[in-house]
């Protein structure tokens, strides 16, 4: 059987999505084109993964980075759709909720090729956000859904889209599972940093909402700093954070903080596996600190992870600097379970199976 997959990715966490799902596509055969739209650029947030995850080279590299959410989304979707008249994909396989997966989706869509959208059905309810916007439109336009949650799958479900909705699991569970498993011994993160288990705070903060808005970042490093002075802090520092306190002068907030450059996919499971707290603004670390049974403290308002929140493993506490330091200094108890709450570990080849009897289906 022949199939080719056209896969869009761009930023991060997308790196570490597609890793296992791409293992699995190799495994059957089918045929996968990768498209890295430069979404990410940095080393640190973009090669690194590459070399850290074993992910071959991308077929195709946009370089496409910086400027506004339309000049950047329009840049990327004028190169993947010349690139997917070049491919003839039989599908385009998405992830997340990025500029990249907007301008995948829109791409795909309007070439009349069908769109499998992984991490399908997360709602944060917070339209100011760009990434709700991008998870929607990306929901709305796609063939399949594969769902990390049976919330997910709800949410879809009140929107009217049932069809072609798959409750797979979470394919960053995959990940944490194979990493955990087989590359931690890899890590000398807690050596370098001269770190013991359980006796500091991991810290990461990216989100416009918090970076761009001076008086949410003064807070939340106002927040770290206190809370430098009863633990350590590790602060893996994202570019565009680091930019924002470069131009607001809030570089005296960290003169007590560990501050790093960002760090390898397997250096940071290491690091959150054996915190004592997280906090973070990131939807990825938030689940990674459940599955490894770590409590987090989360620096928005909102979050598309529910079910963390609903069995006590993680507390929004938005960017009051009070609310941050409490939670951080006494965080949730670790007294939940994580069976089956995102899957069993298997998702990706879920994703692979589903997409192959699609095939099969047009074969016959």
């Amino acid at each position: 059987m022949s199939m080719k997959i056209v896969t869009i990715i761009g930023a991060r966490p997308q790196f570490v999505k597609a890793t296992t799902v791409s293992r699995e596509l190799k495994k059957r055969g089918l045929t996968e084109i990768l498209i890295h739209t430069g979404q990410h650029f940095d080393k640190n947030m973009s090669q690194i993964f590459f070399e850290d995850l074993g992910i071959p080279e991308p077929h195709y590299n946009l370089h496409i980075s910086g400027g506004s959410h339309a000049d950047m989304t329009a840049r990327m979707l004028t190169g993947i759709e010349e690139i997917l008249i070049t491919e003839q994909p039989d599908w385009v396989l998405i992830y997340g909720d990025t500029n990249s997966t907007l301008a995948g989706a829109l791409a795909a869509a309007k070439l009349h090729i069908p769109i499998a959208h992984v991490e399908s059905g997360l709602r944060s309810y917070n339209m100011r956000m760009p990434e709700e916007v991008n998870r929607i439109v990306a929901d709305r336009i796609s063939s399949l859904c594969f769902c990390p949650s049976e919330i997910a799958v709800q949410n879809l479900k009140n929107e009217g889209i049932t069809k072609g909705v798959h409750n797979v699991g979470d394919v960053m569970y995959d990940a944490a599972l194979l990493f955990s498993n087989d590359q931690f011994e890899k890590s000398s993160a807690l050596t370098q940093l001269n770190l013991k288990s359980g006796t500091y705070a991991l810290a990461t903060c990216h989100r416009a909402e918090n970076t761009d808005d001076k008086q949410r970042l003064e807070n939340i490093l106002s927040a770290l700093d206190e809370i430098a002075s009863h633990m350590k802090v590790i602060f893996p520092l994202h570019p565009r954070t680091r930019k924002y306190i470069d131009t607001y002068n809030f570089s005296h907030y960290l003169k007590n903080v560990v501050v790093t450059e960002p760090l390898s996919y397997v250096d940071m499971l290491w690091l959150e596996k054996n915190a004592k707290v997280i906090i973070t603004d990131s939807g990825g670390m938030q689940k990674e600190a459940f599955f490894f049974k770590v409590p987090c403290v989360t620096i928005r308002d909102e979050t598309e992870w529910v079910e963390t929140v609903e069995m006590g493993a993680n507390v929004l506490v938005g960017t009051l600097k009070e609310k941050i330091i409490k939670h951080s200094l006494h965080p949730p108890t670790t007294s939940w379970s994580c069976h089956n709450v995102y899957g069993n570990g298997q998702a990706s080849g879920q994703i692979a199976d589903i997409l192959m009897r699609s095939a099969e289906k047009c074969a016959a």
